[in-house]
């Protein structure tokens, strides 16, 4: 199947005003607010406990999303230089991974309350002052300049990505809601990636096509496509890739 213009059904602009309706920034406040919950009723077992992402304890997904908060506030500094001058001086390689690792790895010897504290107020605010800029303005990262409220999407999803790798709770009243606007932010990051699989959410199925072939996927099993968290073996492993575009 070719690359539907962003004009054509399934297209970029289609993609884009399903996310019209939806407040990027509550729900930033909301995933937010779900981990601390979470990471607050923690023991010494809970932060041991091996999470969704491979290699990584609850404890560590704490520590990169505390660590990648030097990134946004560089975004929001528009200090990128400075940003990338720290990681030369620190012989951090290896692109995002290696950031990620380096997040880890310098946290680990942190007093977990140190960790949690500096998550908190970082991320709070980051919160705040995208909220601030709104969701129109321009803001500064690695890619070029990019919308606050398009900006904030990316940082929701990667918060219910990683409420769900650690086992923060979703409650049953929220559950069908926040996998619609997953599904919504994963079918429109399919176009701004030019992905050659599209995707049309619809209640709680999402009708994929690519290259002839359609699929209708569950919205649950769509979102984990998105963000490489569906099981092995579930689709054709050349959708499965072409649908990952989240993480």
């Amino acid at each position: 199947m070719s690359t539907e213009s962003t004009s054509g059904h399934g297209g970029r602009e289609n993609a884009e005003a399903r996310l019209a309706s939806l407040d990027p920034f509550d729900i930033f406040d909301a995933e937010a607010a779900r981990l601390d919950r979470f990471f607050s009723g923690l023991d010494a077992g809970g932060w041991a406990r091996p999470s969704r992402c491979g290699g990584w304890s609850v404890r560590d997904v704490l520590a990169h999303l505390a660590g990648e908060e030097l990134y946004n506030h560089a975004c929001l500094d528009d200090d990128l230089e400075g940003f990338r001058a720290r990681l030369e001086r620190e012989g951090v390689g290896g692109g995002y991974n290696g950031f990620n690792e380096w997040c880890v790895r310098r946290r680990r010897d942190v007093p977990v309350e140190e960790v949690l504290d500096e998550w908190r107020r970082a991320n709070g605010e980051t919160r705040r002052r995208m909220r601030e800029l709104g969701r129109d303005a321009e803001l500064p990262t690695m890619a070029g300049p990019y919308p606050v409220g398009l900006q904030a999407f990316h940082y929701d999803s990667e918060y219910a990505t990683h409420a769900d790798d650690v086992g923060a709770p979703v409650g049953d009243d929220e559950a069908g809601g926040r996998a619609r606007w997953r599904a919504a932010v994963g079918a429109f990051v399919l176009t701004e990636r030019d992905s050659p699989a599209r995707a049309e959410p619809d209640g709680d199925r999402v009708a994929v096509r690519m290259d002839g072939r359609s699929e209708r996927l569950p919205v649950a099993e769509f979102v984990d496509a998105t963000v490489g968290r569906l099981p092995e073996g579930r689709l054709d492993p050349e959708l499965r890739d072409a649908l990952r575009c989240l993480a």
